[in-house]
């Protein structure tokens, strides 16, 4: 996959390594509908079916992603519950996916987000975002819960009692707060944001992905691993590695006093 496709404001694509997933619904504020589900579904897995070493979601416009579209909730009416299903039936899996898969995953957060898009924004390894940047759960706020794992990630990342502070009262959280809580990892003026995305995932992308796998790996369940089986998974993980081309090549590179050319995926 080699040029970009389009589908129901999504578009996603692979090149020179490095997967892009961009929602690119502004009109609506890229929020998520049944349409718009199932395209970033088919996105995610296309994109991560064709083994990129890294991979960027963005957004387009002001809005990374205001969560649902309410409109098409209101036009459900009773119906709402098989609405949800039908979209969280194909959402999910791929969202897990996109958490779990091994290549890092960059997200530059463009814009306000709330509902569905804090799971989308938070889900990255590294979530840049622009200084206009909020966030506002929102849920609570309409008498719903969580979804698209953005109770999981927020708690992940800013912990569990203040994650449900912030879900039960659906405040506004300028990007500031975003960034002393650890919600967001940096920020960047709204005209730098992108340049700053495509240089860190490039960074990734020519760097030692076989290695970032097992760091991921390792990191994401050390607090609910035993230390005992941590401990063997380190050793386990990093007698594969040292055996590997990668291995050989960031040695002989660290000698040589020169860069490496890491090429394992």
């Amino acid at each position: 996959m080699t040029t970009m496709q389009f589908e129901e404001g999504i578009a996603w694509g692979v090149q020179d390594g490095i997967g892009r997933i961009v929602l690119k619904r502004p009109e609506r504020a890229n929020s998520v509908s049944l349409a718009s589900s199932h395209a970033l579904s088919r996105a995610i897995n296309e994109v991560i079916d064709a083994a990129p070493r890294a991979i960027l979601l963005t957004g387009e416009g002001r809005v990374f992603c205001a969560g649902g579209d309410i409109d098409s909730f209101v036009a459900a009416g009773d119906k709402l519950p098989e609405l949800v299903d039908a979209i969280l039936d194909r959402l999910h899996p791929a969202l897990l996916r996109l958490a779990q898969n091994p290549a890092p995953l960059v997200v530059a957060v463009n814009g306000t987000v709330g509902g569905a898009g804090v799971g989308l924004a938070l889900c990255g390894d590294f979530v840049l975002a622009a200084e206009s940047m909020k966030l506002r759960t929102g849920y609570a706020a309409i008498g719903l819960s969580p979804d698209a794992g953005s109770s999981y990630f927020l708690s992940r990342r800013i912990g569990p009692v203040r994650a449900q502070q912030w879900l039960m009262l659906s405040d506004p959280i300028d990007s500031a707060r975003c960034l002393a809580t650890g919600a967001v990892d940096a920020l960047y003026p709204d005209g730098e944001l992108a340049a700053a995305a495509e240089a860190l995932v490039t960074r990734l992308a020519n760097g030692a992905t076989a290695s970032f796998a097992g760091i991921k790996a390792l990191c994401s369940g050390a607090t609910a691993r035993p230390i005992e089986e941590h401990f063997e998974m380190e050793h386990r993980l990093l007698r594969e590695r040292s055996g590997s081309a990668d291995a050989r090549e960031g040695v002989a590179a660290f000698t040589a006093k020169r860069a490496p050319r890491f090429a394992a995926r």
